[in-house]
């Protein structure tokens, strides 16, 4: 019999999963017009989990960069799940055995981690379980359906289609960009290091991948330095 946790955890999980679908479908899309088989972006989302990751990688694949790039870049891109599985682990309860928590970091995304950190008290495993299956299931789902769709869809509409990865990074960056310049001045850095890594000649043998890694470490430097988060007061 399922668990009234396992319950709440899958319910708390489907706005998640129905997020992730849309974002995964475009994710399909782009790998089958990137020349992927439509079993190689399924397989992916289901051995991965990481949008951020997985289209890196992706343009890494088109552009036929070689292993180091793609590896590289997936520690820069993703080395942020460790420090959010680490603090997880310091909420899940008994219950949650060592098997249990590697399952749980495998789909331990930011909104998986957001929601699972948001509820009061410690979280079991029934919980966590009912957490991921959408988001896991949804992202599969997505990009499955988008592979196909891609398979056989018009050139142009499949196009069309796949200016949407670039819509919801807009749609991630803006909200937060009006509020705080900070975040303004690291994306106008990192995109101003892109455009010179491009297009200067002396950068023209330079990987896709390690122009990710480049732009990724500079720009998170540069706000480091420029504009350092203040250590909380210690209550007395």
């Amino acid at each position: 019999m399922i668990s009234m946790d396992f319950k709440r955890g899958l319910h708390d999980g489907v706005p998640i999963g129905l997020g992730y679908f849309s974002v995964a479908f475009t994710f399909g899309l782009a790998a089958v017009a990137a020349g992927l088989p439509i079993w190689a972006p399924v397989l992916i989302s289901m051995s991965n989990t990481t949008s951020a990751g997985q289209f890196a990688g992706l343009q890494v694949i088109a552009a036929c960069g070689s292993l180091l790039e793609i590896a590289v870049s997936q520690l820069v891109i993703n080395l942020r799940y460790a420090l959010m599985s680490l603090s997880l682990s310091q909420k899940l309860d008994h219950t949650v055995r060592l098997r249990d928590r590697f399952l749980i970091a495998f789909v331990n995304t930011d909104e998986v981690f957001a929601v699972a950190a948001g509820r009061p008290g410690e979280v079991g495993r029934a919980y966590m379980f009912g957490l991921i299956c959408a988001p896991y299931f949804g992202w599969a789902a997505g990009t499955l359906l988008g592979a196909v769709a891609g398979d056989f869809l018009p050139d142009s509409l499949a196009s069309a289609l796949g200016v949407a990865i670039y819509g919801m990074f807009l749609a991630i960056i803006i909200p937060p960009a009006k509020k705080n310049r900070a975040i303004v001045a690291v994306i106008a850095l990192a995109v101003a290091l892109s455009c010179l890594l491009q297009w200067l000649p002396v950068f023209a043998g330079l990987g896709s991948g390690f122009v990710i890694i480049i732009c990724t470490l500079l720009a998170a430097a540069f706000a480091a330095w420029r504009f350092p988060l203040k250590e909380a007061e210690p209550d007395v």
